[in-house]
């Protein structure tokens, strides 16, 4: 992960800072660490290292050692930890330092930042309605400009939630990116750790930090050396659902003016059916993994008390009941959602949803304790279960001057372009870094069989080719399908009177004598040109010589090979 260097922000007066502010209706921490601790360990810190002197608050589900783990449970507050998370461990060997644990929904169960004894808190924007959850806390400390770093976990939105509903960055990786280890589970298969800053550029040193490979974590998983096939380096292709969300009218209006926006941020913006995300969505509560919550922590659940929330109790107390056949099914739905889902991703970088339909009161909480937090989680809830990656980021207000967050969604593995995705967005500079030239490689157009996903794209890619950008032709360009045996061949041709919107095309990256063993295997009409893009620039790219589409088929209206194929079954 590339790094930028941190807002730094003195611990030791972040913690005297927050003792004052200390509100009885805004509970944020847990337990605020003695300012001689903060101290001692500021003191050791390396002046050179990455994070060093950042304040850091831990959501209270994160072992720090020396101090308990509540995960919002008071019977849990006589046990100190004897070592600390993985996460926060690397944070701190970073140079970060703790300030406090935070408050957060019981046993990380909810979005709505309500469900603890330790009390519930409210948006830092308006007093009535909530914070979101389940990292209330944490997400409040940075909103609140305690600290400018906070990590929280994400299983089912906990991480983007109140970062939405608090005007913040809420960075989830994709699983197994960060170590869980230390963590207490909420659902193991599928937490992640997250964290919270004011900007994109805040979050890429903490991240870049975070990231490793645990061998003490076995949902760990190694970062890639390069991206994964079909993952752009640079994202430019965005999609939005092609049907009404049903949104609150005031998170409607917000939401509006984010695809406004995103037309100026987004290179394209196509529109795709979302059905199969929004159906996974409901299996997380719906279908089996309640069971996963009650093997994490059913046991500290009963007896029943005032230290336990009952909506948490009531909710997760359904796990028992969950039968092997239960679990089997599950996720066969999940796998069936997963192969519904999978080609989106072919022509698109990012998905671009709404965080949450509205922004309840703690009223509305109240009165429907579990109706309000399972609509919280329409748009979040999929997002683990289908193994992808997601950065919540501020999206201006509503009409009533609540903040309104939008989140961009992408394959596992594609943290770095989505940062820099949500970078442009934020109006912060990209770094771009997958995009680094080199003068052993040549930017290559392809338009057909070598897309992600068909059936000669493993050529690129054995060839060490990688995906910098997917695009557009500039306009006059014609897409064929050529005559002959075999595999349908298509044949791009410059003629003049193509379509305004050009044809779509992925350029990538070639070694140079990756381009020649490449050359070999086209057959005529087919050779290498020069292809204009939807930004002016030229690259290098597969076209037909003109004689070749005397007998082809004129396959233009599809705008790409991938849409001509679906059209012709």
């Amino acid at each position: 992960m590339t790094s930028t260097a941190p807002v730094r922000h003195d611990p030791v007066a972040a913690v005297l800072a927050a003792r004052q502010a200390t509100d009885p209706d805004q509970p944020i921490w847990i337990t605020l660490l003695d300012p001689a601790e903060v101290a001692d360990a500021a003191a050791r810190v390396n002046p050179a290292a990455p994070l060093a002197g950042t304040a850091v608050a831990v959501k209270d589900n994160l072992d720090l050692v020396g101090h308990p783990t509540t995960a919002g449970c008071p019977a849990l507050a006589d046990r100190p930890a004897t070592t600390s998370a993985t996460a926060v461990r690397r944070l701190v060997d970073a140079g970060a330092v703790v300030v406090g644990k935070t408050n957060l929904d019981q046993f990380a169960t909810g979005l709505v930042g309500t469900r603890s004894p330790y009390g519930a808190c409210h948006s830092v924007a308006d007093a009535a309605h909530v914070s979101g959850g389940s990292s209330s806390g944490s997400a409040l400390a940075v909103a609140t400009g305690l600290v400018p770093l906070a990590l929280g976990t994400d299983t089912a939105g906990s991480g983007r939630v109140p970062a939405a509903f608090n005007g913040i960055v809420g960075v989830k990786p994709t699983r197994g990116l960060v170590s869980t280890a230390g963590v207490l589970p909420a659902c193991a298969s599928l937490d992640c750790v997250t964290t919270f800053t004011r900007t994109v550029a805040e979050a890429r040193p903490a991240l870049a930090a975070l990231t490793w490979a645990d061998p003490d974590d076995p949902w760990s998983r190694p970062l890639p050396a390069r991206l994964p096939a079909g993952i752009a380096a640079r994202m430019r292709v965005v999609a939005v659902p092609d049907a009404p969300l049903d949104l609150d009218p005031a998170h409607e209006a917000a939401w509006q003016a984010a695809l406004t926006r995103l037309r100026h941020v987004a290179a394209h913006v196509v529109t795709v059916d979302v059905t199969p995300f929004l159906a996974t969505a409901r299996l997380l509560y719906d279908g089996p993994w309640l069971a996963a919550r009650w093997a994490a922590f059913g046991h500290l659940l009963e007896p029943d008390g005032p230290h336990l929330d009952p909506t948490v109790r009531a909710i997760v107390r359904r796990g028992r009941d969950v039968t092997g056949p239960d679990v089997f099914a599950g996720l066969d739905r999940l796998a069936a959602l997963r192969r519904d889902s999978e080609p989106i991703w072919s022509d698109v970088d990012a998905l671009l949803l709404p965080v949450t339909p509205g922004h309840p009161t703690l009223a509305d909480v109240a009165a429907d304790p579990i109706g309000v937090n399972a609509r919280l989680g329409r748009f979040t809830n999929f997002v683990n279960l289908l193994d992808l990656c997601a950065v919540a980021v501020p999206a201006g207000t509503r009409p009533d001057g609540l903040p309104f967050g939008v989140q961009f969604i992408a394959p596992a593995f594609a943290d770095a372009p989505l940062l820099d995705l949500a970078a442009t967005w934020c109006g912060e500079p990209a770094t771009n870094a997958g995009l680094a030239e080199d003068s052993g490689s040549i930017a290559v157009a392809v338009a057909g069989a070598h897309l992600t996903g068909l059936p000669l794209n493993p050529q690129l890619v054995e060839l060490g080719g990688r995906l910098a950008y997917r695009a557009r032709t500039a306009p006059g360009y014609r897409l064929y399908r050529l005559p002959g045996p075999g595999l349908p061949r298509p044949g791009l041709l410059h003629t003049g009177d193509g379509p305004a919107g050009g044809i779509a095309v992925e350029v990538w990256r070639l070694p140079h004598q990756a381009v020649g063993a490449l050359l070999a295997t086209v057959p005529a009409p087919l050779g290498l040109g020069s292809v204009e893009l939807d930004d002016g620039s030229r690259v290098a790219g597969f076209l037909t010589e003109e004689h070749g589409v005397r007998d082809a088929v004129d396959v233009t209206a599809a705008g790409g090979w991938r849409a001509a194929l679906d059209a012709t079954g």
